[in-house]
């Protein structure tokens, strides 16, 4: 499915969306060019799923928790090595918890991702535009389809 994002307010419209539809225990994978809006989005997301905190992206510190509806977990793995890292710092805890996790740069881990996730690549049209092209699988993406075709 791809849908345009002509500037900020539809990508935040779309960010309200998908945050209706999460459930404990979602992942969102989030790629696309540095800059192209994977934590703007991951904010909007946030924002309608009660977490209070400003988001900021991870990269530093590459996982940070909130509270919302849920435990929100953001994960930036960008400047990790290997998915091994990823294992040292606990990350199957929070993929399998009771929790939502969005992560950026997920294209890096993506031979341990499980397999029900919404895979959202974003690509950058000029200054204000993006197609976002969304895919996945599980009753959370099919929830989500569904209410992105209205």
């Amino acid at each position: 499915m791809k849908i345009k994002a002509n500037d900020l307010k539809d990508t935040e419209r779309i960010g309200k969306i998908i945050s209706r539809c999460l459930e404990k225990g979602t992942v969102i994978c989030l790629d696309g060019d540095l800059g192209v809006g994977k934590t703007a989005l991951t904010q909007f997301i946030a924002k309608d799923f009660g977490v209070k905190e400003y988001i900021t992206s991870p990269t530093f510190n590459i996982i940070k928790e909130y509270e919302g509806r849920l435990p929100f977990y953001h994960m930036d793995v960008y400047r990790v090595d290997s998915e091994d890292d990823m294992y040292d710092l606990g990350y199957d805890e929070y993929i399998y918890s009771e929790g939502v996790t969005i992560i950026e740069w997920s294209h890096k881990i993506k031979d341990i991702l499980p397999d029900e996730r919404i895979s959202i690549e974003i690509q950058r049209l000029d200054d204000t535009s993006r197609i976002m092209i969304i895919e996945g699988k599980g009753k959370t993406y099919d929830k989500l389809a569904e209410e992105l075709k209205k």
